[in-house]
């Protein structure tokens, strides 16, 4: 337990957290106001199976995923699941834009692997200094 909530002192780590909880967040809520665009309809469009399931659990991890990273609260473990949603975005809706050429797909991929890479930063690194686990953990031992 100690490593998951181990505190780092990257400096700037906080600008991290910020953009990657953000980018999260805002997409997850937008599974549920905007769901012909955004959620069920979306995933539906792309042939998932149980389209409305899919999209509200993927907004649910990515709303909730976000905000804890924001807070800087179990970031490590909130950034698992992103990672995981990411890596099957790239699969599921940019691989196929391969037949279109290598610069539509790399165009196109710029801010999923941004996201999966900087998830597998906050998974290596935790929530860093200005974060709620550094309040409520940094005197603590496991």
């Amino acid at each position: 337990m100690r490593t998951f909530f181990s505190i780092n002192s990257i400096q700037g780590y906080f600008f991290i957290r910020l953009m990657l909880g953000f980018v999260f967040l805002v997409a997850g809520f937008q599974k549920f106001i905007f769901p012909t665009d955004m959620g069920p309809g979306r995933f539906l469009d792309m042939g998932f199976p149980l389209p409305v399931f899919a999209a509200y659990l993927v907004g649910f991890f990515e709303t909730i995923g976000g905000l804890f990273i924001l807070l800087g609260l179990a970031s490590r473990f909130a950034a698992i699941p992103l990672a995981i949603i990411m890596v099957v975005a790239i699969i599921t809706t940019k691989t196929p834009l391969l037949y279109d050429g290598f610069w539509v797909f790399a165009h196109a991929i710029r801010l999923d692997l941004s996201m999966l890479l900087a998830s597998f930063f906050v998974i290596i690194n935790g929530s860093g200094k200005y974060s709620l686990d550094e309040k409520l953990y940094r005197n603590n031992s496991f």
